[in-house]
């Protein structure tokens, strides 16, 4: 999954900054929000991890195994979550990836970082976090503000930031299932 070493540590960089942002936006207080705000910043730090350079740490060969099990309960956790909330879908879908992605991991002999992987689920999963990108970047657009629309929200309660930060994190998604 590790291609050269500063397309790794712009991932990682990318990643962490979003997992910390999200950190923070689990100080806001619309509690729909603060749970949304968790689980986003466990994949930020959980896709940061994984986006280290092999060169510079070369994690054992239990940790892909230990990362599976952590992003499949957390695509549980999603799951569960989907059903009042549709919306969790993606979630599902983004611990499903990093469960495969972990799975090609510990798949890969010796040391070596990468494998292919199941090359249909690795395009079918590409091919969602492209349209994932897409659509997020849409919803960035900014529209016309509409006078008297009220104060305007704290800077962990900004809805346009924490769809940067997921915009984000699918792009980070889509490097590293290029890489994979």
């Amino acid at each position: 999954m590790h291609g050269p070493a500063s397309s790794g540590w712009l991932l990682v960089a990318l990643c962490a900054a979003t997992g910390a942002y999200c950190l923070l936006r689990m100080r806001s207080g619309v509690e729909e929000q603060r749970r949304a705000a968790g689980g986003e910043a466990l994949m930020g730090f959980g896709m940061a991890a994984m986006a280290v350079p092999a060169a510079v740490f070369a994690p054992p060969s239990w940790a892909w195994s230990a990362y599976a099990l952590l992003f499949g309960a957390v695509g549980l956790h999603a799951l569960w979550a989907a059903r009042a909330r549709p919306r969790h879908l993606h979630h599902l879908v983004e611990a499903g990836a990093m469960v495969h992605m972990s799975v090609a991991m510990a798949g890969s002999s010796g040391h070596r970082h990468g494998g292919s992987g199941l090359p249909l689920l690795t395009g079918l999963l590409l091919l969602y976090f492209c349209a994932y990108v897409l659509v997020a970047g849409v919803r960035l657009i900014p529209v016309p503000a509409v006078a008297g629309a009220g104060p305007a929200p704290g800077w962990g309660d900004r809805p346009e930031v924490a769809r940067a930060c997921r915009l984000s994190m699918g792009m980070a998604m889509v490097a590293m299932l290029l890489m994979m």
